[in-house]
């Protein structure tokens, strides 16, 4: 990835917040120039829910080399509270407690080590919700 689309990544990654189109509503993960949906110019941004419930998930056993220490993982569209879908990794899980229409709530977790530098990169994942 390259360094400005990675800084224009953090406010999502970090604080869970994208943008909506004041014209028709759709959310944008990064704040386009324009909506893509309707082309309008006005755009605010939103924090998301920090809850909601997993939708479909799937185990990841072939896994990228930067996630080899943490294989296999979880997967999972998470349907916030909001209605907003969005794909990120589960924890706190065995396998068995994955099913459909559980509630999650979103933890600020250790994504994984980046390069031969080993730069931590953290952000979202979500666990089940804790009631």
């Amino acid at each position: 990835m390259r360094v400005p689309r990675y800084w224009r990544n953090i406010p999502f990654r970090y604080r869970l917040v994208g943008w909506r189109c004041n014209h028709c509503g759709t959310f944008h993960q990064e704040k386009p120039i324009i909506c893509k949906r309707c082309r309008h110019r006005e755009l605010y941004e939103v924090e998301l829910p920090k809850t909601g419930k997993l939708v479909a998930y799937t185990i990841v056993q072939s896994t990228p080399k930067e996630f080899n220490l943490v294989s296999p993982y979880a997967i999972g569209l998470v349907e916030l509270d909001d209605g907003t879908r969005i794909l990120a990794q589960l924890t706190d899980f065995r396998e068995d407690e994955l099913r459909e229409g559980l509630r999650v709530e979103a933890v600020f977790r250790k994504i994984r080590v980046d390069g031969e530098q080993g730069i931590i990169e953290y952000g979202y994942k979500f666990r089940p919700l804790i009631e």
